[in-house]
């Protein structure tokens, strides 16, 4: 089981009910992550509109993860 620091923007904040939250996951990618999360929170993005970082670097969906890490799922943005 993996510890993993997750942070939320716009609208993945607002489903989520908050901006951060630690969560133990077998979750072993990027991508497995996400999914769980949208069982849980219903996250209705598809990963293919966003980014993903990893210990504040932008990887792909597919990145392998590790107890400890630090992940935010960065959706489209707008404003002004």
């Amino acid at each position: 089981m993996r510890r993993i620091e997750l942070e939320y923007f716009a609208q993945l904040h607002d489903a989520a009910g908050c901006a951060a939250e630690r969560r133990e996951t077998e979750a072993d990618t990027a991508a497995a992550l996400y999914d769980e999360l949208c069982a849980i929170h219903g996250f209705s993005l598809s990963p293919a509109c966003m980014r993903v970082a990893v210990n504040a670097a932008f990887c792909p969906w597919d990145q392998p993860l590790r107890d400890g890490d630090h992940v935010v799922f960065i959706p489209p943005v707008s404003g002004g």
